[in-house]
């Protein structure tokens, strides 16, 4: 659909909009540092400071808490060269290979997992890439050890592995995971920074989580370092856990190839060209869809993923959704929905059925209808495939 200007500094995509979210949207937009407007997307909801599912242009200056506490999470699939007669008919041996090979849960690392010729590996893929990439904060050994140990995990909360077919039944595996627990710990730092920096400056904030650091202060500078850093390790994170994902496929099936890969991130940062000025575009809950990028946007466990294609729209700074957007907060959802519900949702697709109670919280209807949020934007991307799940693992 074509955006509804809110206002000259706040344009949105989104066709299900609540006031709260829109609140929090319209305080974004009145920030001095903006360079243009605030770009919403067809699946934002209340976010920490900033919306989720929003594309903030800025000039001199970023907001740390629109980046997000997750820095670099993001998306990854590979479409291989299986198709689902390939799959086993019963997928329970592979979800429990799945949950060896990739730690779920928060806090959750591969110390104390079963010693295998693959865990060695990842060990020490792990390690020579942490080697060759530091941050600019220096890590005492307990975060040192977290960065090791996490690096090639998925996390918690929306986090998720997935094997899926597309309309043509060809196997896709899928997965959403980011910088895990030192991501977190650094943006959480930088964050409290920007705050300090506010108050020292005497900047007048509407939110004190909106606070920015100003380009050309050391501040700023440490801040762009950690986290370009931790996109970069969340990339790598994405990457491992592929390797080890399709390992177990490959297992499990007796044969298979990789034959396309997508690795994008939705909370992150990046200098980009706009209407002609050099400024910061914040990504929080979004991703790049410029002219011929290739992305990925989950629905919910118990509903279609896609793969797009930008198209390259100028008024959403080339930008699409990351998913479909919370529709309840983790607690009411908790309050409303059914472990029994929920497995009427998943149907026969392969899930942890008998953790179902863990997570009501992430049951199809705590979500945005996925549906009506690609329709929102329609003129932000093209469909390339459509992806259902057979196969679901979450922390």
């Amino acid at each position: 659909m074509a955006p509804q200007k809110i206002t000259d500094r706040l344009w949105s995509w989104a066709s299900d909009l609540d006031a709260t979210t829109r609140q929090q949207a319209e305080r974004t937009s009145r920030l001095p540092i903006l360079a243009g407007h605030v770009a919403l997307m067809a699946d934002a909801h209340l976010g920490l400071g900033a919306t989720v599912g929003s594309v903030v242009p800025t000039e001199g200056a970023i907001i740390p808490a629109c980046v997000g506490v997750d820095i670099g999470c993001g998306m990854a699939a590979v479409r291989t060269d299986l198709v689902a007669a390939d799959l086993p008919d019963d997928l329970g041996p592979m979800l429990v290979e799945v949950e060896r090979a990739i730690p779920a849960g928060m806090g959750r690392g591969h110390t104390g997992r079963h010693a295998d010729a693959r865990a060695e590996r990842r060990s020490k893929a792990a390690a020579a890439w942490l080697r060759d990439h530091r941050p600019r904060t220096e890590l005492d050994h307990k975060r040192s050890r977290t960065a090791l140990d996490q690096l090639g995990t998925l996390g918690s909360g929306n986090h998720f592995v997935e094997v899926c077919l597309d309309g043509d039944d060809t196997v896709w595996v899928v997965l959403h995971s980011g910088s895990r627990g030192i991501g977190n710990q650094l943006a959480q730092g930088h964050i409290a920074t920007a705050r300090k920096v506010a108050k020292r400056l005497e900047i007048g904030l509407e939110d004190p989580d909106l606070a920015y650091l100003l380009e050309g202060s050391p501040e700023f500078d440490h801040y762009v370092a950690d986290l370009l850093w931790a996109q970069d390790y969340a990339a790598r994170n994405r990457e491992l856990m592929l390797d080890a994902l399709l390992a177990v496929v490959f297992a499990q099936v007796g044969k298979g190839r990789k034959r396309e890969l997508v690795n994008c991130h939705h909370n992150y940062s990046a200098r980009e060209v706009h209407e002609g000025r050099e400024v910061w575009v914040t990504r929080k809950g979004a991703i790049r869809a410029g002219e011929g990028d290739l992305g990925i946007i989950p629905g919910s466990m118990g509903t279609s993923s896609f793969i797009v294609e930008g198209l390259g729209n100028p008024g959403s700074y080339e930008s699409c959704s990351h998913g479909a957007g919370r529709r309840m907060s983790r607690t009411k959802a908790r309050k409303e929905l059914s472990p029994e519900s929920l497995a009427t949702a998943m149907g026969d697709r392969t899930w942890l059925a008998d953790r179902a109670a863990k997570l009501v919280d992430e049951h199809p209807s705590a979500y945005k209808d996925i549906g009506r949020v690609m329709r929102d934007q329609a003129d932000l991307v093209a469909v390339r495939h459509e992806l259902r799940q057979v196969l679901n693992y979450k922390g």
